[in-house]
């Protein structure tokens, strides 16, 4: 197995959200890695949980990283929300990922759940994908 390629792929993933112009009309540019301290805004993107498992070969290291990103609004309802998380599904469906390191054999979306935050009043949806990446 290797992990060598997940900084590679977290910053190839970040950089396509942050960069994605359909994302931006609706969050501008409030997609994070880690929530910023202070004040934060009423919609943000944020990277999440990740599982690598191994799937090296004879010939290669490989990993599949199943990684949720999500979606936090404190918008009544979950349209605002479902939105921005069609914007962010639509950004990373089988998106050709420049890595600087390794390379992304496919990257598809697996599944979502909204939830809503009652003592925050916010509502959330994790969204699950999996790449698949050799580093070689």
């Amino acid at each position: 197995m290797s992990y060598g390629v997940s900084v590679a792929l977290q910053s190839a993933i970040y950089q396509c959200l942050q960069s994605d112009a359909a994302l931006n009309s609706l969050i501008g540019t409030a997609v994070f890695d880690e929530v910023p301290g202070g004040t934060i805004p009423s919609t943000y993107v944020t990277l999440g949980p990740e599982i690598a498992l191994d799937r090296s070969d004879k010939t290669d290291a490989g990993a599949l990283h199943r990684f949720t990103v999500s979606v936090v609004s404190d918008a009544p309802g979950f349209s605002n929300s479902k939105a921005v998380a069609v914007a962010v599904s639509d950004a990373l469906h089988q998106t050709a990922l420049g890595l600087s390191r390794g390379h992304l054999i496919s990257l598809v979306f697996e599944r979502a759940a909204a939830s809503r935050e009652e003592a925050a009043n916010l509502r959330r949806i994790d969204l699950r994908f999996a790449a698949r990446v050799e580093d070689n």
